[in-house]
């Protein structure tokens, strides 16, 4: 763990009602000193919107640039999903399209102006990425429950989220954007 690094955990009960997903996770996320709160709950929102076997956080965390956030290997290592968080730079979005058979982003910014960052630039495969994000002030809201050990519930039905952080309860549309 680098020096300066913070360890959160989260002990999650999903239920993803729209993908017959039903698990309890113990996350344990190492906040790196220049990540934000906001990027570090859209990270672990992300993990579990994206719930599958194989799926994992980035070895080097935030700091490694040649990994995603959050990212998904098949039985053999081969890289599945490539999962982006926040305000990607658009090369990262490029390889990751590439290198994995699906890519997509979440974000905690505001989601037109991340899209007007990323649109007209060299994204392999482009129209294939969907960009998520959250209503307004829904990150800022559950960022204000986070402590070091947390109990969340998250369930998801009709792509609207429900989620219970540490007896705090809160919801949201996951909203999908599209590059043009």
């Amino acid at each position: 763990m680098a020096s300066g690094t913070t360890m959160f955990t989260f002990t999650v009960q999903l239920s993803d009602v729209d993908r017959g997903v039903y698990e309890e996770l113990d996350l344990r996320l190492a906040r790196h000193p220049s990540e934000t709160t906001e990027f570090m709950v859209t990270r672990m929102l992300a993990y579990c919107l994206e719930y599958q076997e194989g799926i994992a956080f980035s070895d080097g965390g935030v700091s490694t640039s040649d990994e995603p956030a959050v990212l998904v290997r098949d039985l053999t290592g081969q890289l599945t999903a490539w999962i982006e968080v926040g305000a990607p730079a658009s090369d990262r979005v490029h390889r990751g399209s590439k290198r994995a058979g699906r890519a997509a982003i979440y974000t905690h910014h505001d989601a037109s102006r991340v899209l007007e960052l990323l649109d007209g630039k060299k994204i392999h495969r482009a129209e294939h990425i969907p960009l998520y994000s959250f209503a307004p002030d829904f990150i800022e809201s559950a960022v204000a429950e986070v402590k070091r050990r947390n109990a969340v519930t998250v369930s998801i039905m009709e792509r609207h989220l429900y989620f219970d952080i540490n007896g705090t309860s809160l919801e949201t549309p996951v909203i999908e954007h599209r590059f043009r």
